[in-house]
């Protein structure tokens, strides 16, 4: 079943509408969807190397881009789409200790968790509830979310070959570390606040 799955992916990899997907789950991670960019952009990266730093901008753009409606979610429509998300997500009665975070310490917030496996869409949602900068939330954002994802490139780009010979081996490890790290972002943000 993971053979499939991971041929089916390598598969969409090489297709003309990967490029879209790529930029579609990136936008949708940085503001509603959980599963991250990485699982589109490590078996395109792997399946066309030369066009690693390409795939690694366009998700740093379209993640950015979605970061801020995460933040118009956050700030125009908090009472309904907002706090729907963050409910879904055990959030909603931690608005007041992430408000007063955020004021000494929202620009290590967003750094720090555009960077891990933490969820950003809370943070970009919290973002724009907390009235945070948005011009100060989008370059943060586009450092982050770019160090991510040109990080993943970078090492895409050098050990390409290697990796494929690990996920073609191993692809139910590299799925099983994906949800291991999801849910790891979650807890880690549950606990910190």
């Amino acid at each position: 079943m993971f053979k499939r799955l991971y041929n089916w992916t390598l598969s969409l990899a090489k297709s003309p509408r990967a490029v879209p997907a790529l930029a579609a789950v990136s936008f949708a991670e940085s503001s509603f969807f959980p599963i991250p960019p990485d699982v589109v952009l490590v078996p395109m990266a792997l399946a066309n190397p030369k066009k690693a730093w390409w795939y690694a901008t366009v998700c740093t753009v379209a993640s950015v881009a979605g970061g801020v409606a995460g933040y118009a979610i956050g700030y125009l429509f908090y009472e309904t789409i907002g706090l729907w998300l963050v409910q879904i997500y055990g959030y909603a009665n931690k608005v007041e200790t992430l408000r007063a975070f955020y004021d000494g310490w929202g620009w290590a917030f967003i750094l720090v968790a555009g960077f891990t496996p933490m969820p950003f869409k809370l943070v970009t949602i919290f973002s724009g509830l907390l009235e945070y900068n948005l011009a100060l939330f989008i370059l943060l954002s586009t450092i982050t979310r770019g160090a991510r994802f040109f990080l993943v490139a970078a090492v895409l780009n050098r050990f390409g070959d290697t990796i494929r010979i690990l996920l073609d081996r191993h692809f139910a490890i590299f799925l099983a570390l994906v949800v291991f790290f999801i849910i790891a972002g979650f807890v880690v943000v549950s606990r910190l606040f």
